[in-house]
């Protein structure tokens, strides 16, 4: 019978001590919530430390007026440099030579089809579904000559 009792007492001291354990836990867990929202409304304001360093905005490229074809310049400046310029996305930035050498050495058809069909994260035609093949290469061009 002794055996019994001291079962029955293990098992009620066992009971307490978890108990009391997640009594503890659940304060501490209490606290911490409480302690979050205070520095939050002190001021730390998490949205304002996570916003990005800059935002690039695609705009629609301008129409061709007189029919003529763009040169590579001017679609570089509409369409292309918002991720050439930055690196955004993973693109290799215009005028860095270590990044287009091996690019450039693949020659200048595997690049304007690599352009055309687009590549990674850059839609085909780098999202200007508008422009002409000639459009494209003068463009690529264009960005190969920065790079050289």
């Amino acid at each position: 019978m002794s055996q019994g009792k001291n079962s029955s007492q293990a098992i009620l001291m066992v009971t307490i001590v978890v108990a009391i354990v997640l009594t503890i836990l659940i304060w501490q867990l209490a606290s911490i919530g409480k302690g979050s929202t205070a520095a939050t409304a002190g001021g730390d304001d998490a949205d304002t430390r996570i916003q990005p360093v800059a935002k690039v905005e695609l705009v629609k490229a301008a129409a061709k007026s007189d029919g003529k074809p763009r040169d590579g310049a001017a679609v570089y400046n509409a369409v292309c440099m918002a991720c050439h310029a930055t690196g955004a996305a993973g693109a290799p930035k215009a005028g860095d030579k270590a990044a287009w050498a091996p690019r450039i050495a693949l020659g200048m058809s595997a690049l304007i089809e690599s352009a055309g069909k687009g590549k990674g994260a850059m839609p085909p035609k780098g999202g200007a579904a508008d422009l002409s093949d000639t459009e494209l290469k003068a463009a690529v061009e264009h960005l190969v000559g920065l790079s050289k």
